[in-house]
């Protein structure tokens, strides 16, 4: 990492940023000045070991010398191609590449510029597939509590994280019915699939019973549960959605941006749990973080009935994105492409994921450690609650921050996902900080 003294702004008054405490960070600012591998490194000059992977969108590191020598050579030919009534041949090129590590026919690919765009995406799609079909009273659309899946008015109304929907309940889609979270009491400090909850899933029986199924158009849950903390499906809860959809004629949806791309060490993990969707979202990992780009999969048969639902000539899906598939991004995901077939890098995760996993629930032993939660390469530990919710959380965050753990934290839960480029060397750094992290936090309150 560089020595040089790093430019700091003269101010921060004017950047409102995401998903933050303003006020408390513009007091006592983070601010990232290099990244490079699994290392950041702050304002301070203090190096970072990165442990969620960005946002869940490095995992091959940063500073990828293969991927940025892409986009340099794209921008010498290329800088931007608009996407309607014109193509861009790259963009055909990374779809067939896509759709090689897609489960089953979801080999149709329409680009979006992140995650929440391509969530938006498959609810557009879901609802002109049932047009297309004379389906049109499907109108609704069935969420999970805890559920995430962007911030777009269509992304927040099938989410189910309260501080997200609450002050926007206003303008929300209408029609949206949310099916029980998957977190029982019982999965305390399980690594992998919990035994018990598949029968959580009959919450979307009920809401057929309740509502008709006639009138739902699509079902949508992450595989993981990523944002809220890596709520691991119970054995048995997938499938049991799948078989409910198909009984009512109701489109799956997974979102996949978290869990795609090798997160769970298949390619995605509807491949790892043995269920297909029928329409997939993905990000985050696809250009490996370094331009935006979003994806949505979806079956043959629904991009086939949308065709054939409209004349020749005419536009069959009114519906896309000044970035979809711009050829700086695409760029970026031909090269990420590489990277996963030069390096094996889903069978690279495999490997790494046990050793991971041990270390994560090595911290179970810290007296404020509530649970602890983990599949693959995520992992998520829940700190005990102290006076609201969200207070721990974010003050042990500021910790580990000091010890030299970088990761995203929700709530009272710290969300681990390391990099697949990570060597065990790099975990038991990643574990070490955290145990000291945390426990400064546990000392702090006993003082």
């Amino acid at each position: 990492m560089s020595s040089e003294k790093p430019n700091i702004p003269n101010s921060l008054n004017e950047h409102w940023m995401p998903f933050t405490s303003n006020k408390d960070f513009k007091e006592n600012p983070r601010l990232i000045v290099e990244a490079k591998g699994v290392y950041l490194k702050n304002h301070h000059g203090q190096t970072q070991i990165d442990a969620s992977s960005g946002l869940f969108c490095n995992p091959l590191g940063h500073g990828r010398q293969e991927i940025i020598d892409a986009i340099t050579k794209q921008l010498q030919t290329v800088d931007y191609a608009q996407p309607f009534q014109q193509g861009f041949g790259g963009s055909f090129e990374l779809a067939t590449r896509i759709a090689k590590h897609t489960p089953g026919n979801l080999n149709r690919i329409f680009y979006t510029i992140c995650g929440s765009t391509a969530v938006e995406t498959a609810i557009k799609i879901s609802i002109a597939y049932h047009r297309a079909r004379g389906d049109s009273q499907r109108f609704r659309f069935v969420g999970r509590e805890r559920g995430y899946h962007g911030m777009n008015i269509g992304a927040t109304s099938v989410g189910g994280m309260i501080n997200n929907i609450k002050t926007f309940a206003s303008v929300l889609m209408p029609g949206v019915v949310h099916m029980r979270h998957t977190h029982l009491p019982e999965h305390k400090f399980i690594s992998g699939q919990p035994e018990t909850g598949a029968e959580l899933a009959d919450d979307l029986e009920r809401i057929c019973t309740n509502f008709g199924g006639e009138n739902i158009a699509a079902c949508i849950v992450e595989p993981i549960a990523g944002s809220t903390g890596t709520l691991v499906p119970p054995k048995g809860y997938l499938q049991r959605l799948r078989q409910i959809c198909d009984k009512h004629g109701i489109l799956l949806i997974f979102d996949e941006v978290i869990t795609g791309w090798g997160r769970t060490g298949s390619p995605f993990a509807s491949q790892e749990y043995g269920v297909t969707p029928d329409i997939m979202t993905m990000a985050k990992a696809t250009t490996n973080g370094i331009s935006p780009l979003g994806a949505v999969a979806c079956k043959e048969e629904i991009y086939d009935a949308v065709m054939d639902g409209s004349p020749k000539g005419t536009i069959e899906l009114f519906h896309g994105y000044t970035y979809s598939g711009i050829p700086i991004s695409v760029a970026a995901g031909l090269a990420v492409q590489d990277i996963f077939e030069k390096d094996d890098i889903f069978n690279r995760v495999k490997e790494l994921a046990p050793y991971f996993q041990e270390g994560l629930f090595s911290l179970k032993d810290i007296d404020v450690v509530d649970n602890i939660r983990g599949y693959g390469m995520m992992g998520g530990v829940d700190i005990k609650m102290d006076k609201k919710p969200g207070a721990a959380g974010f003050t042990c965050f500021k910790h580990c921050y000091d010890a030299g753990v970088n990761f995203k934290a929700t709530g009272d839960c710290l969300i681990i996902a390391p990099m697949f480029i990570c060597e065990k060397k790099h975990i038991d750094e990643i574990i070490d900080k955290l145990r000291t992290g945390i426990t400064n936090y546990s000392k702090s309150k006993k003082n």
